[in-house]
């Protein structure tokens, strides 16, 4: 299985996975509108015995069968207050 990966000219971080190039048909308008203009990164293989960075292989496999795309967000921020605060009053 191949997909093409697209990402975001609005949201840093945030990948669009697609099982054809420019085939945008089954991703809702609300969230192309989201995610701004695609920004083509380039067609990979999904390769049973693939591992990425951030997304589990056979789930990005499952979700462009069932839905036609997947979307990748970036991971959640860390609050460096709060952790400066948590540290603060365990000492």
């Amino acid at each position: 299985m191949l997909c093409a990966v697209y990402k975001s000219s609005k949201k840093q971080e945030t990948y669009l996975y697609v099982p054809g190039r420019d085939d945008f048909s089954k991703v809702p308008e609300a969230l192309l509108k989201t995610f701004g203009t695609p920004v083509f990164l380039m067609i990979m293989p999904l390769k049973k015995d693939r591992e990425l960075a951030r997304i589990d292989i056979n789930k990005l496999r499952t979700e462009l069968k069932m839905n036609g795309f997947y979307l990748q967000l970036p991971p959640p921020t860390e609050n460096l207050l709060k952790t400066h605060l948590q540290q603060q009053n365990s000492d």
